[in-house]
């Protein structure tokens, strides 16, 4: 496993971190965390993987776990958009949703090897990047929980346990990241419709939407 069978759909992925020394420990910890987990991986692990020195790696990140930070804060973040642009477009909450659901997926397909390491090493980080990393999760939770509101307000959904179904949706989004492969016989936007039409089965009870979300695609 390793970013480079990571199968796309951002146009410059970590182009926000530089200078390219940093990006390429980045990306570097990415592939080490992934296969070997955090703690697992030493700082010349990382440093080698980047065709570096490991004293190279201390001018750009003081400790292993502010690399692990950075990688969890930009993944977060880039989550976090990708439900918030679904939840605030046009349409039924249904219709919502199910953008929602699919572009969670799909990112976490893409991006599988980033995404388990983003998603699945947060105990790692120390207590205030934790406590940081677990505000944006919680953002996460409220965009979906807002969307199902909304949904069982316009009579769309049948949710009798908003926080539990919440919680359900965005761990089935999840584990996308820990067994999606880009050998595998699905796409990333396979997975993403897939994943969509079972969410939309779990909150609409009798499907009173499904028919015509199906119609539309």
């Amino acid at each position: 496993m390793s970013t480079a069978e990571e199968t796309g759909g951002e146009s410059s992925p970590w182009g926000e971190v530089t200078p390219e020394a940093a990006r390429r420990l980045l990306v570097a910890a990415v592939d080490a965390f992934a296969e070997r987990g955090y703690h697992a991986t030493t700082t010349r692990d990382i440093a080698g993987r980047a065709g570096m020195s490991p004293a190279a790696l201390y001018i750009h990140y003081k400790t292993k776990e502010e690399l692990l930070h950075r990688i969890s804060r930009i993944g977060h973040d880039r989550a976090l958009l990708l439900l918030e642009a679904a939840a605030d477009s046009d349409g039924t909450a249904s219709e919502r949703l199910a953008g929602a659901v699919r572009s969670f997926v799909r990112w976490h397909a893409e991006q599988h090897t980033t995404a388990r390491v983003v998603q699945y090493e947060l105990d790692a980080l120390g207590e205030e990047h934790r406590t940081e990393i677990v505000a944006l999760r919680r953002k996460s939770d409220a965009v979906i929980r807002r969307i199902i509101s909304e949904g069982v307000r316009a009579g769309e959904f049948d949710v009798p346990d908003i926080p539990g179904t919440t919680l359900a949706v965005l761990s089935l989004c999840i584990d996308v990241a820990r067994w999606f492969s880009a050998q595998g016989s699905r796409t990333p936007d396979e997975v993403g419709d897939l994943y969509a039409d079972l969410v939309l089965r779990m909150v609409a009870g009798r499907g009173r939407e499904l028919s015509g979300l199906r119609a539309q695609k």
